[in-house]
């Protein structure tokens, strides 16, 4: 066990170098402003230094009086608050100096991961716990200045101060001063360390937990409708309060084990400072130093140790904010599973014509979706795909845009392999009105023009017009500007796919995949969106993904998947006179909403 932990410590000291390693680019940025902000540390150190080297001039100006005793103490006593006035001064000029220096490094950070996130695969996102990342994040960024923040503003100034104090003592005292300064300063970092890197494991689950009570926070709350449903408010307490009594746990017994560091860096600075009075008290009295000497050395222990204390303080916090910092530069370690080949050229889009050939897919190696499927569209013309829930089809659309890989053949547009060319050209070529529409937490009118940002007011106003949700929009009270909601919850599902088709319209895409673009839509407003779809893929390759094959009746071919495999292909009227699994499909459905009809 004690083995598996020094591995465990040797492999986090590491880390700890390689986080630190990892934050030198964003210091680079402003390299000059933090070469003046450690000038500015070091001349208001040198200053502070400075004062009790003044103050043993006065007691020892007062301790023998002479006839310039009115000269002397003034000139001393000057000179002693220019000192300070210098030392907040330049203090103050490097906190000036030093802001734009963090804050711009947790801006990029932030940003840099936020870039990083959008880049990882789909998989990671689906697998992701929503609320786990985002406090993940809030702490890693704000770990960056705090690091920076303790390094500029408190270890730097203590090495510069001791620096400068055993200057002094090695050039001013013996050697005895000096030997017992470096040894108890010696002993306090030993102590420290040993007992804070003891103490880092119950940060780590601190860590842990905290973001584990946040998950289930959040998701409660997205699934808000879903707990009120079956009254499962008490469940959702309950495990959130588990997780944080866990977590109590851990504060309480991190909180315990600072308390017993407190006490042992106290004992063995009280220790040193009480030798070094003693050897300082024995100096006065044998008369080989002055009081003024007794005075300077008592300000300068206190000077050093007093900040000093404080060392521990920032040791621990440093270590806790490079744990959180772990957190993030390990995800932007994490490679992206779909990445463009090197100086992968854009799409040459000529006519939109699309190949499946013989494509195999799985998620896991256990679980094969697709089998040797084998079909073209040709441009402009609208193929349909159909089957049972779990065919397949879906993955159709997901793999053509390219967020996952084929296991085995290969997707071609225009002759073009899609893992040759960029992921963004490959996106920008192709629309998509997917099942699920799930729309940002703005204005209906952003949510529109995500579409094409560039689009003028009178192409969205006529896209919206096309998907039949104008007159929807302009009748609320703030019309463009209304607020949908957390995932557009405010609007209905028929609402929020027209919005998503009219997205689609905007964006003039070659290339459409319609992934059950009507399945919330009731049966009138489902006939004059068809019609506005029909309109819209006209001259355009298009996908269209459906389980309702009244909406797939005037595509121009059919394929009927069923696990993963292509078992009919024709149009509507050969399928049917087939008399195969779509024939039996359409019955099915037909009888349904014959039912349907007569209640």
């Amino acid at each position: 066990m004690n083995r598996v932990f020094a591995t465990e410590r040797v492999h986090g000291n590491r880390r700890d170098w390689y986080n630190l390693r990892g934050m030198l680019p964003y210091l680079w940025e402003f390299r000059g402003r933090a070469a003046l902000a450690i000038g500015c540390l070091v001349l208001a150190k040198t200053a502070n230094v400075g004062v009790p080297l003044i103050l043993k001039d006065i007691v020892d100006a007062f301790q023998n009086p002479s006839r310039q005793m009115l000269v002397l103490p003034v000139s001393l006593l000057l000179a002693y608050g220019a000192l300070k006035l210098s030392a907040s001064l330049f203090n103050e000029l490097r906190d000036v100096v030093f802001a734009r220096v963090r804050y711009r490094a947790m801006r990029r950070l932030s940003t840099r991961v936020l870039e990083h996130l959008h880049r990882l695969s789909l998989r990671y996102h689906l697998e992701r716990q929503s609320g786990a990342v985002s406090r993940d994040l809030e702490r890693g960024t704000r770990s960056v200045s705090t690091i920076m923040n303790y390094l500029v503003f408190s270890v730097l100034p203590v090495l510069v101060e001791f620096s400068l104090v055993a200057i002094i003592m090695l050039s001013h005292y013996a050697l005895s001063f000096a030997l017992v300064t470096f040894g108890t300063v010696a002993v306090y970092f030993a102590f420290t360390f040993a007992i804070t890197e003891w103490r880092m494991e119950y940060r780590h689950r601190m860590n842990r937990l905290d973001s584990q009570a946040n998950t289930q926070a959040f998701d409660s709350l997205l699934n808000y409708e879903t707990v009120k449903y079956f009254g499962n408010e008490r469940l959702e307490l309950s495990r959130y309060d588990d997780t944080l009594a866990e977590w109590e746990e851990m504060a309480v017994a991190s909180q315990t084990s600072m308390s017993v560091l407190n006490f042992g860096q106290g004992a063995i600075i009280a220790v040193g400072v009480t030798i070094i009075m003693a050897f300082a008290s024995h100096g006065v009295v044998s008369g080989t130093m002055s009081i003024g000497d007794l005075v300077l050395v008592n300000a300068l222990m206190l000077q050093l140790f007093i900040p000093l204390g404080f060392l521990g303080i920032v040791y621990r916090q440093i270590k806790y904010a490079l744990a959180d910092m772990d957190l993030i530069f390990k995800l932007l370690d994490r490679k992206p599973e779909i990445q463009d080949r090197p100086e992968a050229p854009s799409l040459a889009l000529r006519e939109g014509g699309i190949r499946f050939e013989h494509v195999d897919f799985h998620y896991q190696p256990e679980r094969q979706i697709l089998h040797d499927l084998d079909f073209s569209i040709e441009p402009g013309q609208t193929l349909a795909v159909v089957g049972h829930s779990g065919a397949g089809k879906s993955t159709l659309s997901r793999l053509l845009f390219r967020f996952y890989d084929v296991s085995a053949g290969r997707i071609l547009i225009d002759g073009q392999d899609v893992r040759e060319v960029s992921q963004e050209s490959l996106r920008a070529a192709i629309g998509i009105v997917p099942q699920d529409t799930v729309l940002f937490n703005d204005s209906i009118y952003y949510n529109l023009v995500y579409g094409r940002p560039d689009a003028s007011r009178a192409e969205i106003e006529r896209a919206a017009e096309m998907a039949h949700i104008r007159t929807f929009i302009e009748s609320l009270p703030d019309g463009w500007d209304t607020v949908v909601g957390e995932r557009g919850l405010k609007l209905s599902g028929g609402e929020k796919q027209r919005v998503a088709i009219a997205r689609a319209i905007l964006k003039q895409p070659r290339i459409l995949v319609f992934d059950e673009a009507t399945s919330s839509l009731d049966s009138r407003t489902e006939q004059a969106i068809q019609q506005t779809l029909s309109e819209v893929a006209e001259n355009h390759t298009t996908l269209i993904i459906a389980h309702r094959l009244s909406t797939v009746v005037d595509a121009d071919r059919i394929l009927v998947m069923e696990q993963g495999r292509i078992r009919e292909q024709g149009t509507h009227r050969v399928l049917l006179e087939g008399g195969g699994l779509y024939a039996s499909m359409w019955e099915l459905q037909q009888r349904e909403g014959a039912d349907t009809d007569e209640r």
